[in-house]
């Protein structure tokens, strides 16, 4: 090849990769300025461009390494830009929940499955496969609201949530209950016996998918989804305060308009606990709002007056009210739950919103949060027109 050919020929790959530099940033700067989601003044709502398939719940490494479960079998890693995404585990079954836990020199990877809990010690160097993990623990399965939580509380104890299968299962986290109906509310893992032991920490949530310790009180929180027998508007989704031994009712009573009423649709089922055992709700979201995670704001995450307030991610509704159109339905939202002094003070207020069109369509569905390194939060949308991870960070950081 003479030098004039290989000045042209390189001429024209500089002048191909600057065209395709070009055409990223159009791109990315498109679906920017198209996206409808309207964003709190000095902050900036990002979706990073990442493939991943069905993500749900997220959780980082010490490394900054964020794994990422999903309802395809799949766990995911992205590592810092968090632009690229590998399989960590081709895991099979629901691997929705995903948390770390720190023990001595070593870090813990752990997994809720539909029907069990597992873990393996965590590489950032590393893939997995499903022969990797240990199964800790058995977890009730079975069809119906079969996503799992696990995290890791202040006390770095293990703690998994689960549903009960449909409105009015009789379903309850009590030794009494058969293996495969304790379900309904938060165990506390205890590991200090020879073999692990699921105990019952707080009962009767229909499906409580997040939950989060302030962190200042160090007291555990988690939001429910309700029921869909009393209708569209009834009763409302619940934020409530979880300690050891609490009952929340489901599926024997729901909590209508401030009141605990019975649910007639449990039968001749006689509750576990009577009405004076049932716990109010200390927030509330409307009806079929679908919460899914919750994080709690510590200092320097985002905005300082959300310090101490817990963002919840809304997943949206499937149901139609009576006589209306899809774009009716509860929208995607991201919202706030404001606290003051360590306590909730029952307000709500939106922090991203325009998920949903008029027509029903929907641009994206949050599920799972996780703030990074970074002291952004990272948010999951498992479905929507838009797939994969988005970031919500200070504009200045």
């Amino acid at each position: 090849m003479d030098n004039l050919t290989w000045k042209i020929k390189r001429g024209l790959t500089v002048l191909s990769c600057l065209g395709l530099l070009v055409l990223s940033a159009s791109n990315q700067a498109i679906a920017q300025t198209n996206s409808p989601v309207k964003v709190p003044a000095g902050l900036s709502f990002q979706k990073l461009p990442a493939q991943l398939d069905k993500p749900r719940l997220m959780s980082f490494t010490k490394e900054g390494d964020l794994i990422v479960g999903s309802a395809s079998g799949k766990i995911y890693r992205l590592k810092a830009p968090y632009t690229q995404s590998e399989v960590l585990a081709d895991f099979g079954g629901y691997p929705h929940g995903i948390a770390l836990r720190n023990l001595a020199a070593k870090q813990e990877l752990w997994v809720a499955e539909t029907e069990g809990l597992y873990r393996v010690d965590y590489d950032s160097k590393r893939t997995y496969k499903r022969a990797d993990f240990i199964k800790v623990v058995s977890l009730p399965g079975g069809a119906g609201h079969n996503s799992r939580t696990v995290k890791v509380g202040p006390d770095n104890m293990i703690y998994v949530s689960l549903g009960i299968a449909g409105n009015c299962s009789i379903q309850y986290l009590d030794e009494s209950f058969p293996f495969a109906d304790r379900r309904g509310g938060i165990f506390q893992l205890q590991e200090s016996a020879s073999e692990a032991k699921l105990v019952p920490y707080g009962s009767g949530l229909r499906n409580p998918i997040g939950f989060d310790w302030h962190p200042e009180t160090g007291q555990l929180y988690a939001e429910n989804n309700g029921p869909d027998n009393w209708g569209f508007d009834k009763p409302a989704e619940v934020f409530v305060e979880v300690n050891n031994g609490s009952f929340f009712g489901m599926p024997w009573y729901q909590v209508i308009d401030g009141k605990v009423t019975v649910d007639s649709c449990t039968g001749t089922s006689k509750a576990p606990l009577s009405t004076s055992r049932v716990e109010l709700p200390v927030a509330s979201f409307p009806a079929r709002s679908a919460p899914m995670d919750m994080q709690f704001v510590a200092a320097n995450q985002l905005n300082a007056s959300w310090n101490g307030s817990a963002l919840v991610a809304l997943h949206g509704s499937w149901a139609i009210p009576t006589g209306g159109g899809a774009g009716q339905r509860r929208p995607p939202e991201l919202v706030l739950v404001e606290f003051d002094n360590g306590k909730a003070t029952g307000k709500v207020s939106s922090i991203l919103s325009g998920f949903q069109s008029a027509n029903g369509t929907r641009y994206a569905r949050p599920v799972g949060l996780a703030f990074g390194p970074d002291n952004a939060l990272y948010m999951s949308s498992d479905a929507g027109d838009v797939i994969g991870i988005f970031r919500l960070k200070n504009i200045e950081d």
